[in-house]
């Protein structure tokens, strides 16, 4: 379950997330802030960064490594990302080093866009009670840990009013089939957005867990009969439909604007509805 390693052809077409709306406002105009996760077009943070550019933010995204670059630093000339820069969380010093050049190319922030998972391969392919302690503990470093980290370089920076919001699933708060690991850590994740919303809550910083139902990211094409779970969504959401990386970010440029300033610590659902269906 990762954007790791992204495998489109360099001459496929950018995707139309950006090009469908170009400038729709300047609803964020002067916010600036950072995000994680952008792998490929169908990324769920390249629908968050497209949006947020749309409404007028200006943007810093991260690519993986030398291999992920040649397919973000298009996407991040698309939007006309401010800056690019390598961000591989496991590798100790580049958060810092991330954080460092923005404070002094920017000095604030406005938001954090968390959108970043792992989990290896055959330890998300089996059962919780057989999985190995290194792959829970990597799973939970790359996939919770990080956030908490990026909210701990961030703090300093961030004006009044600031977000920060990582990605989260349904499988956190019920057994989802085959989600497996994934459950246990996404449910840290949750809890933590919880207990940073408090800690956070008296410098006017709110944190949210945005939860897309399931999408075909390439994160997500991880998870074990993935297709299955697709089928399941769809039959299932009183829409009979996903959702898209575009509808996410217009959720999450709603929770960067002025207009959720009364809200923070929450998991909010755009699944279609899925999540109320028993």
């Amino acid at each position: 379950m990762s954007d790791q390693n992204p495998t489109p052809s360099q001459n496929d077409p950018l995707p139309k997330v950006w090009d469908e709306n170009a400038r729709i406002g300047d609803m964020l105009k002067g916010k600036r802030g950072l995000v994680v996760g952008v792998a490929n077009g169908d990324s769920i943070a390249f629908g968050c960064a497209a949006k947020l550019r749309a409404f007028g933010a200006d943007i810093a995204l991260t690519y993986l490594n030398d291999k992920a670059k040649p397919h973000v630093e298009p996407l991040a000339r698309q939007i006309d990302a401010d800056v690019l820069l390598p961000l591989d969380v496991m590798q100790p010093g580049q958060m810092q080093a991330v954080f460092d050049h923005l404070k002094a190319h920017w000095g604030t922030l406005d938001f954090v866009i968390h959108s970043i998972a792992f989990a290896p391969k055959n330890d998300l392919h089996g059962r919780i009670v057989d999985c190995s302690q290194a792959g829970f503990l990597q799973a939970m470093q790359v996939s919770c840990h990080s956030f908490i980290e990026m909210a701990h370089l961030a703090e300093p920076m961030m004006n009044p009013g600031g977000a920060l919001i990582t990605m989260s699933y349904y499988g956190a708060d019920k057994v989802v089939r085959n989600y497996n690991m994934m459950g246990p850590v996404k449910s840290a994740l949750e809890s933590s957005v919880r207990y940073m919303a408090h800690e956070l809550g008296e410098r006017d910083i709110r944190v949210f867990a945005v939860s897309p139902g399931p999408l075909r990211t390439r994160a997500a094409s991880g998870i074990g009969h993935f297709d299955e779970l697709i089928d399941m969504a769809v039959s299932r959401s009183p829409g009979r439909r996903l959702v898209d990386i575009a509808e996410v970010g217009r959720v999450v440029a709603f929770l960067v604007g002025g207009g959720a300033t009364g809200m923070t610590g929450d998991v909010i659902y755009v699944d279609a509805g899925l999540h109320n269906v028993a």
